[in-house]
């Protein structure tokens, strides 16, 4: 096609190549072994010759592989660029928008946090709108694991000899009479996160606060952050447990996590 003085006449032309390109990449990858030209052609409704001129384009830039059998698959190229974008996805921007939706629900604090070494890492924070909340952990600040509904969903994730070497290094550490300072203690309550695949801070970082917490997954089913709702324990409602267990889960969605069983904690979905 040759190009035009008229940018605007050029347009309309350059988008129906790019509609047609997505279309042949759809069905790409809605077939589950290498494709020919003349079953392309048929489920995108586009004549053989223009769907072989467009594959031959996206055969030279790498998204399409041709075979020796005259069949195509999707090229490497879209694996690369998948994981450039993966590389960049920000947990925090994915979870901001859920973490603004649930306060807006529930009318309480947000919390979104991050495991470093033996440390929870609060990365993000919505204010509940109660002006007499204490703001406990801001954006930044840093709690022992055992202490937090949060650390607790990673705790839960390692393996009992990383538990144990958890509390060697650390001491365990207590806050407040509720806090667990004991190995038995911890394992005891790790059991129960397990089970029911959300974690508890009752009082145990501090007197009069009480958190539940919801672990995000991504792609592959590793815990990478949790989400937590935390408010006076004269507020507490136990039903923020299904809530913030949902909310979880749609940003372990939007991160790529599709899987029913996330590695070393039970399904998302609890039971």
């Amino acid at each position: 096609m040759s190009e035009t003085a008229s940018g605007s006449a050029k347009t309309p032309g350059s988008i129906q190549v790019i509609e047609r390109m997505m279309t042949l990449l759809d069905a790409l990858a809605a077939a589950s072994e290498p494709a020919t030209l003349k079953h392309l052609a048929s489920v995108t409704e586009l004549h053989p010759s223009t769907a072989h001129r467009i594959l031959g384009a996206m055969t030279t830039a790498r998204f399409v592989e041709r075979q020796d059998a005259g069949t195509y698959r999707l090229g490497i190229r879209l694996l690369e660029l998948g994981n450039l974008v993966k590389s960049r996805i920000n947990v925090r921007e994915v979870a901001l928008p859920f973490m603004q939706s649930l306060r807006e629900s529930i009318g309480e604090a947000i919390n979104l946090g991050a495991r470093h070494d033996d440390e929870i890492v609060y990365i993000e924070r919505t204010s509940s709108g109660h002006s007499l909340v204490r703001v406990v952990y801001l954006v930044g600040g840093r709690a022992p694991l055992h202490l937090t509904s949060l650390g607790k969903l990673f705790l839960a994730a390692d393996s009992p000899q990383q538990v144990r070497d958890y509390a060697r290094r650390t001491g365990l550490p207590g806050k407040t009479p509720r806090s667990l300072t004991t190995l038995a203690a911890l394992e005891k309550e790790l059991d129960k996160v397990r089970r029911h695949g959300v974690a508890y801070d009752d009082e145990e970082a501090e007197i009069g606060l009480k958190c539940v917490a919801a672990p995000i997954y991504d792609e592959e089913g590793h815990i990478v952050a949790a989400l937590s709702v935390s408010a006076p324990a004269d507020r507490h409602d136990p039903a923020w447990a299904a809530q913030v267990k949902k909310s979880a889960e749609a940003v372990s969605r939007a991160l790529g996590y599709a899987g029913p069983n996330p590695k070393g904690m039970p399904s998302p979905r609890g039971g």
